[in-house]
């Protein structure tokens, strides 16, 4: 697939696992990139990476510094996310995903990327219920035509420190060849840090027409990514 031209993106959450990954990849394909960060925290962006002081959480403080054109990439969530965590779900991975909706929408950005999670499943019901509350509002947003974007939904990122599900292997080989689980296995399948940045930069251009929300999940997300 021919690698898309260089464009202009936002990123929230840019300091953390993925957001560090995906920028310093963005960069090196020649995209301009701006991350949002707190005071006295850039020296947390890669290389390149240009700071823009926020609060993820309140859209007001960042909604006027957006650029008309700029892709906004939803990234900001709780580390290594548990059943366990689910109060923090509402306090971080919640506001944020809303706040990058209404400041999409104030700032006129053409595209925003959200990165949610695969659904349904059986476990992770408080995370799961927090990333579908964002998605639903990302659909209502864009009913009217205001609003365009690319919902990520990945299970779990396998990557340097993110290893412990690879010990689920054999239950997912077990899973794909069963005919009642094999939707379910493919679903809820495991991939990797390179493989969902890739899909992220694949999803930056083309972007969806306005009032259009594509859903990737785990078999696209493996497909955009080997091809990126």
């Amino acid at each position: 697939m021919t690698s898309p031209g260089p464009c202009p993106i936002f990123v929230t959450g840019a300091t953390g696992y993925l957001g560090r990954a995906f920028t310093r990849a963005a960069v090196a394909r020649g995209h301009r990139v701006r991350g949002l960060v707190r005071r006295g925290r850039a020296a947390g962006l890669a290389p390149g990476v240009t700071p823009v002081e926020g609060d993820a959480l309140v859209a007001a403080t960042y909604a006027s510094q957006l650029a008309p054109g700029e892709t906004l990439v939803q990234l900001v969530g709780t580390p290594h996310p548990g059943p366990a965590k689910a109060a923090e779900f509402r306090a971080v991975d919640l506001p944020s995903g809303l706040a990058a909706v209404e400041a999409a929408l104030a700032a006129r950005v053409p595209h925003l990327v959200y990165v949610s999670v695969a659904h349904p499943a059986p476990v992770m019901h408080a995370y799961i219920a927090v990333r579908c509350e964002v998605e639903a509002r990302v659909h209502e947003a864009a009913r009217d035509g205001r609003l365009a974007a690319t919902i990520l939904q990945p299970w779990y990122i396998l990557g340097p420190g993110h290893r412990w599900p690879l010990a689920l292997a054999p239950l997912y080989a077990l899973g794909r060849l069963l005919p009642a689980t094999r939707a379910g296995a493919a679903r809820l399948g495991l991939v990797t840090l390179p493989t969902i940045v890739g899909a992220m930069l694949a999803a930056l251009a083309p972007a969806p027409a306005a009032g259009e929300v594509r859903t990737w999940d785990v078999p696209m997300l493996r497909a955009r990514g080997a091809q990126a």
